[in-house]
């Protein structure tokens, strides 16, 4: 155990004793002078460019949400015979020409 660590010091000293080394300056010669590099400022940070602007709103606030269509399944069926299920078709009809008008109008607006 005692002979493998001596090995492992005589090598680490061996080891050590090769590393590269400058040679000495040759009398009369005048070495270089070392290379001076310029540092140079950190490039400026850019600004970032300026907010966009919030997005115009198209839907007008008078449009309002839509009606309640008359004419659901659940009105249909309790309806008591032919001629009532027509009304509410027709009512429903109706609502639904004026609030897709009204959706074209803004739609429209918006382009």
């Amino acid at each position: 155990m005692i002979l493998l660590v001596g090995i492992a010091v005589f090598a680490l000293a061996a080891c050590q004793s090769l590393s590269a080394r400058k040679p000495p300056p040759k009398p009369g010669v005048i070495p270089p002078a070392p290379v001076q590099t310029i540092s140079r400022p950190p490039p400026p940070v850019p600004t970032p460019p300026p907010p966009l602007p919030a997005p115009k709103a198209c839907v007008p606030k008078t449009l309002g949400l839509p009606p309640h269509y008359p004419d659901t399944d659940a009105a249909l069926r309790a309806a008591g015979g032919a001629a009532d299920r027509y009304q509410l078709l027709a009512a429903g009809r109706i609502l639904r020409q004026q609030r897709l008008e009204d959706l074209e109008r803004v739609i429209a607006g918006c382009r």
